[in-house]
């Protein structure tokens, strides 16, 4: 199913904007850094709209355990805080969570 690398993708370009605007704001940097957010979080939108569900809501819904997982890694790789035994409980459930939303046999 092509959902999971298109939230992925999704994931990488939502923290990217979001890093960018906690940037400017939390660590002072230059509201240029608002200039990189804007197309990440555009990107972000538009690659949820290509996920393969009759409903938006559904969509969204699925993506949350991949990006609890991205923001894991976030964590782990820029700000160099290892995950610990309850974040990887949560991540887990959050998939599983994702998991059922995506792939259950819903109603139209």
């Amino acid at each position: 199913m092509m959902a999971w690398p298109i939230y992925a993708l999704a994931a990488v370009a939502e923290i990217a904007g979001c890093y960018a605007v906690w940037a400017w704001l939390r660590l002072g940097r230059s509201a240029w850094w608002l200039l990189a957010a804007i197309p990440c979080l555009l990107l972000f939108a538009w690659l949820l709209t290509r996920v393969d569900t009759d409903a938006a809501g559904r969509a969204y819904a699925a993506y949350g355990g991949i990006y609890v997982l991205s923001a894991l890694a976030w964590l782990r790789l820029v700000d160099g805080i290892r995950p610990d035994r309850w974040d990887l409980a949560g991540v887990t459930l959050c998939l599983c969570g994702s998991a059922l939303i995506l792939l259950g046999p819903h109603r139209t």
